[in-house]
């Protein structure tokens, strides 16, 4: 996991120089997958995107009667992940008599701030024609599972080729993967104790800000376009504690959009106290072990027999589980509050409020001493500044912290810094209000220099109201 320090100034940097990312090496053949007991093990290579080429393995069972299914395993988020991240499901899928690819996840274009989930399917198809090619597997019978990320890439690829038989999805969303982060991230700082409006508006602002500014590959990627799309049978499997895609928002959204599409031919299923990978959980979601969920290969090995023979399910969709906190919807943001002006507007206030206490300085260093039109003024200047800069620093702070957020002491469930945060924004509203009014009162009698000083306090702190609405501090 990436340092806060590291992660703020890769932030830093990539907003002001907008420099694009280096691209990391293509990935080397890794190690040959042994075989367990009963299953065979044959290394395999085959183009990806951009023709790079990419390295796997293809286990099964080492007798087979016919031309078995096959599976291709597409794994979750990160870059260069390789092929043993899945060899758990690979030897439980294989032992259910399918032939099943995994492959080393590429790490060329793909890092936190690039990648596509459009190259990462045209990788994925690349992996179905090589099984599809490979002895022994019935090249009409091969089809894709996507974990996570994964449940993102796996149907795109199906949804552009009819060579895919059937699409498996586990801890898949039917939402936008910045939806799903910020419930990700939420939830950790709800099971830290923490709530209002530092969730709802700071944080959920802030995902939106890193969005636009190109800081979240893929934020926008629309999964219940793309489910609409598919047409081959589907499975969908999500465990009961899966803390990072919310299990009981996604099922009904993706029912939903493959009904849309006009296909009926799709299966949930629920594991309960399993986690984000189906795996068995000993901490509620916490930890993944080793171990599948119970009965979860099974389902895979049965469900892909079923659809490839011919008996296909009919929307097969019992109630989702409870979840703890719902998802809430992140649309790209409005001109005004995207990554550029918000840019702009920070500096300015910041700039503005700290103008203030200089200007004072350096009359004072030159000789001249001039009265301020009020005391108010200074708790004006100091408050906004402090707010401004504490509100990025905090937020930058929790979304380098990643899954396991600590928002620090908690008054209630608000955490202590951030009501700090909010009573210095109460005072700088406040006083903003009785500068203005003292500045009525004088009328003209206000001196050039300060008159100028006091206007540009003034209209940092008019701006400052409706910003401090915009990222919660002033929020109820």
């Amino acid at each position: 996991m990436r340092t806060a320090m590291t992660a703020l100034l890769a932030c830093f940097l990539a907003v002001l120089a907008l420099a694009p990312p280096a691209s990391a090496a293509a990935p080397a053949a890794g190690p040959a997958v042994p075989a367990p007991p009963g299953l065979t093990s044959t290394d395999v290579t085959f183009k990806g995107h951009g023709g790079l080429t990419l390295h796997g393995s293809v286990l099964a069972g080492a007798k087979a009667a016919a031309p078995r299914p096959g599976v291709v395993l597409v794994t979750g988020s990160g870059s260069g992940v390789p092929r043993e991240h899945l060899l758990t499901e690979a030897v439980a899928f294989a032992r259910q008599d399918l032939a099943v690819l995994i492959y080393d996840k590429r790490s060329e274009g793909y890092s936190d701030f690039r990648r596509s989930y459009s190259e990462l399917a045209t990788d994925a198809l690349g992996a179905v024609g090589a099984l599809r090619a490979r002895p022994g597997v019935d090249p009409r019978k091969v089809g894709l599972w996507g974990l996570s990320e994964g449940g993102w890439v796996a149907p795109l690829a199906a949804s552009r080729s009819a060579d895919v038989a059937f699409v498996i999805t586990v801890g898949g969303n039917a939402m936008t993967p910045l939806r799903q982060q910020l419930w990700n991230e939420n939830s950790g700082l709800r099971r830290a104790g923490a709530d209002g409006s530092l969730l709802d508006r700071g944080k959920r602002n802030l995902a939106r800000w890193g969005a636009d500014a190109g800081l979240f590959a893929e934020a926008y990627f629309d999964g219940g376009k793309v489910l609409e799309k598919v047409r081959q049978p589907f499975l969908g499997v999500w465990g009961t504690r899966d803390l990072q895609t919310p299990p009981g928002d996604n099922p009904p959204l993706a029912a939903a959009a493959l009904r849309r599409g006009g296909n009926t031919r799709y299966t949930l299923r629920y594991f309960e106290g399993a986690d984000h990978a189906a795996h068995q959980t000993p901490d509620g979601g916490l930890t993944r072990g080793e171990a599948l969920a119970p009965g979860y290969a099974e389902l895979v090995g049965t469900w892909v027999r079923d659809v490839t023979g011919g008996r296909m399910p009919n929307a097969d969709a019992p109630a989702p589980p409870k979840q703890d906190h719902p998802s809430v919807d992140a649309p790209p943001s409005a001109w005004w509050e995207s990554a550029w002006p918000q840019i702009v507007v920070f500096f300015f206030l910041l700039a503005a409020f700290a103008a203030y206490p200089v200007w004072a300085l350096v009359r004072r260093l030159r000789g001249r001493r001039a009265r301020p039109l009020s005391r108010w003024a200074r708790l004006a200047a100091a408050a906004g500044f402090t707010a401004v800069l504490g509100v990025f620093g905090y937020l930058f702070y929790l979304m380098a912290a990643g899954r396991w957020p600590d928002p620090g002491p908690l008054l209630g469930s608000e955490p202590v810094v951030w009501l700090v945060l909010r009573l210095l924004a109460v005072a700088a509203a406040v006083a903003t209000a009785a500068t203005a009014l003292a500045w009525r009162r004088a009328g003209g009698s206000v001196p050039g220099g300060e008159r100028v000083r006091a206007g540009l306090l003034l209209t940092a702190g008019t701006l400052f109201v409706p910003w401090a609405f915009y990222w919660g501090l002033l929020a109820l």
